[in-house]
């Protein structure tokens, strides 16, 4: 691995953890914070993270950025990138990072093209948390996050909105992260918190305290909610080409001091323009391929809560297909949908789940937890849960996935298929029982009825 230059580090601060036992200490004694105690996160992190980014802008140093792929990833960055602009950090000297294809920043080849920059700052954003070392080596390590965990890297200092509920998106946590720290933050990039946290939590989503509720409605009177959604697709789409150009959709935003910008740019600004075309045909090429996977059949688990839709792409558009199979499938035991794609990543299955919109607020039935559900399946098989590592059921409790070898994911399969119904229930196909109910209707019962 390339090693960078000798550069003091900043000391282990698992800010708004407890060290002794690495777990969320929370504003209350349960185990997720209320939404009227401290949010997005507690005040002591996000001051912690504060003293960060003012320590980066005032000495200016080479800072590496590692945004998410996505719009939430993207824009909670660039709120932080304007932001160390804005206290007086040389732009110069701010270097984006966006890690490869079906990679993360957590695995070993990913570090080692981190640590290539040699940098001294390093801000990691909307990129999962889990334990290891320390993802930029010989830098001062920041992570902005909201993903559900209870480890973190080594040697960096932590901001997590994963326990503080609702959970924030990486865009919101950093707008409020951000926000005192210079007056443009507010006007320059309010329309990125919104795009970031739409794109997350659906374009129906409404801001409500204590999401940024005020800030959100002067930027609603300022941009139409029509240019935002448009401008969430188009940044959202060169991510799931097989082509992953994420850099499309980072300068479009670079570039850009409002959505519209991004949809419909002056075309005396060629630069602008060209990003804007390319983000335009990567949303064509991946709709195309969306529909062309999308027309295959389920298959259920033997207790009937998961549906299955294998799909061979190198795009990235089973998180898509995964979401609109969920909201049109219906199974009165089904509670997840799951695509798997394994032509995405060679000798890999990478996977997305989402809650089915039928078993959304059942009566008499807790909240459907993906992470909990697919670990459970794992659990079954001895030895699987271990095998399959750090990459499966990740992200959030509503929509979780996974990346794992394919014997691995065949083996996660047979479990589920083998799984037995609850409670006496038939469980599997919704298809087949109907066709077990309207089979053999000239039974003894019936001539005996009929007589």
């Amino acid at each position: 691995m390339p090693t960078s230059p000798t550069t003091p580090k900043l000391p282990a601060k698992k800010v708004g953890h407890d060290r002794a036992s690495s777990k969320l200490v929370t504003a209350t004694s349960s185990s997720t914070a209320s939404s009227s105690a401290e949010w997005p996160a507690s005040t002591k992190a996000l001051n912690v993270a504060r003293e960060f980014i003012k320590e980066c802008a005032r000495t200016s140093p080479s800072t590496l950025l590692v945004p998410d792929k996505d719009a939430d990833g993207l824009t909670g960055t660039l709120i932080i990138y304007r932001t160390l602009v804005a206290l007086g950090h040389d732009p110069t000297k701010l270097i984006v990072h966006f890690v490869g294809k079906g990679a993360n920043p957590h695995r070993e080849d990913e570090r080692a093209r981190l640590a290539a920059h040699h940098v001294q700052y390093a801000i990691i954003v909307d990129q999962g948390s889990r334990p290891g070392p320390v993802l930029v080596l010989g830098a001062k390590n920041l992570l902005v996050d909201h993903h559900l965990s209870d480890e973190f890297p080594e040697d960096t200092t932590v901001l997590s909105a994963c326990k503080y509920e609702p959970v924030a998106t990486s865009a919101t946590l950093a707008y409020i992260l951000c926000r005192p720290l210079h007056p443009s933050v507010v006007p320059g990039c309010d329309y990125l918190c919104a795009m970031g946290t739409l794109g997350d939590l659906g374009t129906s989503f409404q801001f409500r305290h204590p999401f940024p509720e005020e800030d959100m409605k002067v930027c609603f009177k300022k941009y139409t909610k029509k240019s935002i959604n448009e401008a969430i697709s188009l940044v959202n789409a060169p991510r799931r080409t097989s082509m992953f150009d994420v850099q499309s959709a980072w300068n479009a935003l670079l570039y850009s001091t409002s959505p519209v910008d991004i949809v419909n740019p002056p075309r005396a600004s060629k630069d602008q323009y060209a990003a804007s075309q390319r983000l335009r045909k990567a949303r064509e090429d991946t709709n195309a391929e969306v529909e062309r996977c999308t027309h295959t059949a389920p298959t259920f688990s033997g207790d009937g809560k998961v549906a299955l839709l294998r799909i061979e792409s190198a795009a990235q558009v089973h998180p898509v297909i995964a979401t609109r199979w969920a909201g049109h499938l219906k199974s009165p035991k089904l509670q997840i949908v799951m695509v798997a794609n394994s032509g995405y990543t060679p000798g890999l299955v990478n996977f997305s789940c989402r809650i089915a919109r039928c078993a959304r607020g059942r009566a008499n039935e807790p909240d459907i937890d993906i992470i909990a559900l697919l670990k459970s399946y794992a659990l079954r098989e001895p030895g699987l849960s271990k095998a399959m590592g750090d990459d499966f059921a990740r992200g959030h409790k509503q929509a979780s996935g996974g990346i794992v070898r394919t014997e691995q994911f065949e083996k996660l399969w047979a479990v589920m298929a083998q799984s037995a119904p609850e409670n006496g229930d038939e469980g599997g196909s919704p298809r087949k029982k109907r066709k077990k109910e309207h089979t053999q209707s000239n039974t003894l019962e019936g001539w005996v009825k009929r007589g």
